[in-house]
């Protein structure tokens, strides 16, 4: 039996596992455990699992996602969320579907200091969601609006989704970071621009909301001042070279939890709260490193990517053709595999091939994760669709699907606008880092 198809039996094993709901951590672990122990005898694949577990949880550049995942956690716990809300819908809510708008917007924002994607949709939706029926909003866009504009944490800096990506490929996380803020902008101008298309087929989908004066506004937005100053603190530390991502993390934390100090709003039971929650969600994100680290070498040893590169190369397609067919590849799977999973799966196999066509590994990155993200509102998985389904618990599922297809589509102009002009993710690392 050769190496290749060893491979392919562990990969088909590894989509059996997870359809039987293993978590995707074990599930890569057992694949790379036995899949080594096949090829290379059980010593290898017993000191594969030491020595990469080892190097996964001792990697100084995780201390990221605990830091971040944490100043989500106070932020939301504390009520800073609402004020970012608050503050877009003072904005932008007197239009027709500003609400809808000020989710996006306030999606947006959030996304900057919770790196999660479902983090931010539960945590607007809660907001939100009720603001808009309250309103006469239509179902399908309201949720819509909150499903796709939480896949926003997904790609605004801090993503956990690019953290994940610069271990497993070894690139560099504040170039990631720094590579997620434009598209991630033009994203959320996508959205509201989604928005406006369907009120305007659809007045009654978003009536408009009260005017709120200048001068109200501008106090709304001074509350919300001190949330938005730790995210340009953290982010803009990071681009101007004041500190690195791990410093940036811990300084944003650091910053979040005084100010909830200062506003009375952390008590210990909250805080014990959010370090747990922390503790749990990082707990599992470094069982998903381990878990990519023993089956990476396990895939190394069947040789697929080089085989894949060689199929793709064979094919005749050059190389956007052959990315064409690995973005539909990622359509495919964000089906049926949540975003973390497959990034974690797909990136040792198709990274390869990407960089030896030349594409530039960091735009691969953007261009992974809004994949990913497109898959977090695509039927019949759709996670974020479920994760606001818990929030909206009246509204059908069917809905709520029907409401994000124009945002699906919005998300694929993004796509090819960044395929298209890559300088949208790649300007601001390139002038960082020189």
């Amino acid at each position: 039996m050769s190496d290749t198809l060893v491979g392919l039996i562990g990969i088909g094993g590894l989509f059996l596992l997870l359809v039987l709901r293993t978590p995707v951590a074990f599930a890569m672990l057992l694949v790379g455990f036995f899949g080594l122990w096949v090829l290379e005898g059980f010593k290898a694949a017993g000191g594969a699992v030491i020595t990469e577990s080892y190097a996964a949880v001792s990697n100084y550049n995780l201390i990221v996602v605990p830091m971040f995942i944490l100043l989500g956690n106070i932020a939301s716990a504390a009520g800073f969320s609402r004020g970012l809300y608050d503050a877009a819908n003072a904005w932008v809510g007197q239009f027709r579907g500003g609400l809808a708008s000020a989710s996006v917007l306030g999606c947006a924002a959030f996304s900057a200091v919770s790196g999660s994607s479902v983090a931010t949709a539960v945590t607007i939706g809660k907001v939100a969601l009720p603001e808009m029926k309250r309103l006469g909003y239509g179902a399908g866009l309201s949720t819509g609006a909150i499903a796709a504009g939480g896949t926003l944490g997904f790609l605004i800096p801090p993503s956990t989704g690019f953290v994940i990506y610069a271990i497993l490929t070894e690139e560099s996380i504040g170039r990631l970071f720094m590579a997620g803020i434009l598209p991630g902008l033009l994203m959320t101008a996508m959205f509201i621009a989604t928005v406006f298309v369907v009120t305007w087929l659809d007045p009654a989908a978003g009536p408009k909301g009260e005017y709120v004066p200048i001068r109200q506004r501008f106090v709304v937005l001074l509350q919300a001042l001190p949330l938005v100053a730790v995210i340009v603190l953290s982010i803009g530390g990071i681009y101007i070279g004041a500190f690195t991502p791990v410093e940036a993390s811990g300084i944003g934390a650091a910053l979040v939890i005084i100010l909830a100090v200062a506003a009375r709003k952390l008590s210990f039971g909250v805080l014990r709260s959010a370090v747990l929650d922390t503790v749990r969600t990082s707990a599992m994100l470094y069982m998903i490193v381990i878990g990519a680290n023993v089956l990476n070498p396990f895939l190394a040893v069947t040789h697929i990517p080089e085989t894949l590169g060689f199929a793709l190369q064979g094919l005749g397609l050059g190389a956007y053709g052959s990315l064409a067919v690995i973005i539909l590849a990622y359509v495919v799977l964000g089906m049926f595999l949540d975003g973390l999973s497959m990034l974690v799966i797909t990136i040792p196999i198709v990274f390869p091939v990407i960089t030896q066509y030349g594409f530039d590994p960091i735009w691969f990155g953007v261009v992974a994760v809004i994949v990913i993200e497109m898959g977090m509102i695509t039927p019949p998985v759709g996670l974020n669709v479920f994760v606001v389904k818990g929030v909206a618990g009246d509204v059908p599922m069917a809905t709520i699907f029907k409401g994000v297809l124009p945002f699906l589509l919005a998300m694929a102009l993004t796509l090819l606008l960044i395929v298209v002009f890559p300088q949208i993710a790649l300007i601001i690392p390139n002038t960082m880092f020189g």
